[in-house]
């Protein structure tokens, strides 16, 4: 069966020109001339690639990705931007939405249906029939040091001792801790796969860059090494790196640092569960609540957004947990009481708090916490972990 593409122009006659181009390369072509025509057949039609316009006349196209990656029916059909506005603002602008690629008019035929080849390739890829897929989980913390690193190898250790097989990714190049925290060596393995062109990004070319903690939960890290964060990379390479561990782990962590950058917000939109770690500070949950408002933008779905206190005792007259959550003007889902000595013990013997000691109170709040998260996936039928 060809594979299904839906082109959205207002400009008839590039609909026809580009409907015949992808036609001639044995694709099926279902055309759009407005945004909400788009958003309708991208919900009946499945497609299996989108390629669209931004200027139209009832919608951009900017605020058709946002809709579509909203849509849990739609959000994961890669979308090309195929436009002549050429500015850099407006390309940063369609990768923010959601968009895959981004081409400007007029191309030659030959470079879009290389574009074309690469991105149903690369989706192809992320969803092999016949593999079931694990659950992704973003770890983001409301501003640094708030423990999001702390909170995200302690989840993925948690279901590693529910008997799951989990990854744990660190997406902090040059900030890299997390393998430090747990004593494990080759901490470059982030940086040697995102070097790579987004089309080479597959499971087999990560595993050699995996590394196994003795406990077996397997890591791809970044190291605190400067070069790393000088490290020139797509969002397209990135967004393969997140598709193709959540097919070889269940499910896959990964640490996604501080606050808002277009790269966190392109991969939070690839999460099947996000954890925004706060602590009870009044700048920590000012931050906090501007980044739930911008993350519910697009992605409105409180199943999905999990905002939990870190609580480091730093005040004599912390906040109380219903005071928190009407600051947030969002329910929290867990409150973790940091136990600052039990977590030093632990890095010590290299060794996540939950498998170090497992009856602590903090390892059953935070195993709590990623059983939570296990039993709030909700993957489509036929890829359940």
């Amino acid at each position: 069966m060809p594979e299904k593409i839906l082109v959205v122009d207002d400009d008839i006659d590039s609909l026809k020109l580009i409907g015949l181009m992808l036609q001639r390369n044995g694709y099926e072509v279902i055309a759009a001339s407005a945004g909400n025509q788009a958003l309708t057949k991208a919900a009946s039609e499945r497609p299996d690639l989108i390629i669209l316009d931004i200027m139209m006349p009832d919608m951009n196209g900017y605020e058709v990705t946002r809709r579509l990656r909203k849509n849990p029916d739609t959000q994961r059909i890669p979308i090309i931007m195929f436009t002549a506005k050429t500015l850099i603002d407006d390309k940063v602008a369609g990768f923010e939405a959601g968009a895959d690629d981004y081409l400007t008019k007029p191309t030659h035929p030959a470079e879009l249906a290389s574009r074309v080849k690469a991105i149903l390739a690369r989706s192809a890829a992320a969803k092999p029939q016949g593999v079931a897929r694990g659950a992704a989980i973003g770890v983001l913390g409301a501003k640094g040091g708030v423990g999001t690193t702390m909170l995200a190898v302690n989840i993925a250790a948690a279901r590693l001792l529910a008997g799951d097989t989990p990854i744990i990714a660190d997406f902090r190049l040059g900030m890299g801790s997390l393998g430090v925290s747990i004593g494990l060596a080759r901490s470059h393995g982030m940086a040697n796969v995102l070097s790579k062109p987004a089309e080479e990004i597959r499971p087999r070319a990560i595993e050699n860059d995996l590394v196994t903690h003795p406990s077996g939960l397997r890591a791809l890290l970044s190291s605190a090494r400067a070069t790393e964060a000088q490290l020139a990379f797509t969002p397209e390479a990135a967004v393969a790196v997140v598709r193709s561990l959540r097919s070889m782990g269940r499910p896959s962590v990964f640490d996604l640092g501080s606050g808002l950058s277009p790269l966190s917000q392109r991969l939070l939109r690839e999460m099947d569960q996000i954890v925004l770690v706060v602590d009870p500070l009044v700048v920590t949950l000012t931050m906090a609540r501007d980044i739930i408002q911008e993350i519910m933008t697009w992605r409105n779905d409180p199943n999905r957004l999990h905002v939990v206190v870190v609580s480091r005792a730093t005040s004599s007259t912390p906040p109380s947990w219903s005071d928190v959550e009407q600051y947030l003007g969002y329910e929290l889902r867990g409150i973790i009481s940091l136990a600052s000595d039990l977590m030093i013990q632990a890095m010590q013997a290299n060794v996540p708090t939950v498998m170090f000691q497992p009856n602590a109170v903090v390892s059953t709040q935070l195993i709590k916490l990623a059983e939570d998260l296990h039993n709030r996936v909700r993957l489509p039928v036929g890829e359940q972990s």
